[in-house]
């Protein structure tokens, strides 16, 4: 097999082939790297920043976490990657789009995007962002207390199996649940060759994995998921999927009747000290709003906003070649748009270097056993692409 993808095999493996596979198996999909396996790093960068819960003053602040940067390893994959850091697969590719994905090349510099411009919606439960493709779980706190927010990237429904915008409700928790598919899910399974049972029992191989949270509209769910690298893509018949560590992390903290909030913002703004930040996500292929106009609405009510008024953010002036830059090219990285000159490539030299490990207080950790090699799915790909001719 060469080094190197051909344009159309890297489209099979991100449209095509990866996506019949992720689809055949209901609520779910697969893929990455076995066993993380040590590796020396070097001594002389700090250790990563865990990248899933931060405290903020939500008076003055809309943006958490750091921009990061790790050096890829020989057998690194974007997949391996995002997992290590929380991020999803459609964050850490839109981040690094220079970068091939299965085949990043040891030394290679990737961006590792855990700055996030929280949604714009009421800081209370879980407000879950389809374009980001990342939930956002705001825990009660007491009074005098910081705000805290717990944030980890999720899997959404495909185009033709969406995941409803709106308001509902956490309704019920259940470990280890068994997956009961609807008709219409068995119907496609059966027409795609993979017949379904009519219950699929708790276990490996049971698509909503071992925690669920049901929600107040029927046939949805937040769960976990026997194929971890399907999260940041859309692949689910609309439930919102999450890494098993991640549900697991949360599952114990929301309590039955958490408000669930679902919007599709893919531009969010907001301040930090006295800068404003813009973080721009790909426009799901779906959304037909003109978001020119959105996106202008936006910056209107940011400027008039309490916390524009704050210190001397009143002074801040739109850098407008940085962000017609972040708008011609969304890649999912919170950039402040107010510094004057700024450009992305400077902003990104300006990123905190870490060391390519597991963050101190990570919720995975690092086992990835039972699941395909990067050269495996490329084997696959290439099966796939002669089958197609």
């Amino acid at each position: 097999m060469t080094k190197t993808l051909s344009p159309l095999l890297h489209y099979i493996l991100r449209y095509g082939f990866i996506g019949s596979l992720f689809f055949l198996t209901g609520c779910q999909s697969f893929l990455t790297q076995p066993t993380e396996s040590a590796s020396p790093v070097a001594r002389s960068l700090p250790m990563p920043i865990a990248s899933h819960e931060y405290s903020f003053d939500s008076a003055r602040e809309d943006v958490v976490g750091k921009l990061q940067i790790i050096t890829a390893r020989e057998d690194d994959t974007l997949s391996d990657i995002a997992r290590r850091f929380n991020l999803g697969y459609e964050e850490i590719v839109s981040a690094n789009p220079q970068i091939d994905p299965w085949l990043p090349k040891a030394g290679t510099k990737v961006v590792i995007p855990t700055q996030f411009v929280l949604p714009d919606a009421p800081r209370q439960g879980i407000v879950i962002n389809l374009a980001a493709m990342r939930l956002f779980y705001f825990p009660q706190t007491k009074p005098g207390e910081p705000q805290r927010v717990i944030t980890h990237p999720v899997g959404i429904g495909r185009v033709e199996w969406k995941t409803p915008e709106g308001m509902t409700r956490i309704t019920a928790k259940n470990k280890n649940p068994s997956w009961i598919p609807t008709p219409s899910i068995r119907k496609e399974h059966a027409r795609n060759g993979n017949p379904l049972p009519a219950i699929v029992p708790p276990g490996p191989d049971n698509p909503m994995g071992a925690h669920v949270l049901r929600l107040a509209w029927p046939s949805y769910a937040i769960h976990g998921t026997d194929k971890p690298p399907s999260i940041g893509l859309r692949g689910s018949h609309g439930c919102v999927r999450m890494y098993p560590e991640d549900i697991a992390f949360i599952y114990n903290d929301v309590p039955v009747g958490t408000p669930v909030r679902v919007v599709n913002q893919p531009h969010l703004l907001g301040w930090r000290e006295n800068t404003l930040y813009l973080q721009s996500y790909p426009i799901l292929e779906d959304d037909k709003r003109n978001h020119n106009l959105l996106l202008k609405n936006s910056l209107n009510t940011a400027r008039a906003s309490s916390k524009a008024k704050l210190d001397s953010r009143s002074q801040a002036r739109i850098n407008q070649a940085l962000l017609n830059e972040i708008l011609q090219n969304p890649r999912a990285i919170a950039t402040p748009v107010t510094q004057t000159d700024l450009t992305l490539q400077a902003y990104l030299d300006l990123a905190k270097r870490v060391q390519n490990t597991l963050p101190f207080n990570a919720t995975w950790d690092g086992n990835m056993d039972g699941q395909l090699t990067a050269a495996t799915v490329m084997e696959m790909a290439d099966q796939e692409e002669v089958r197609m001719r």
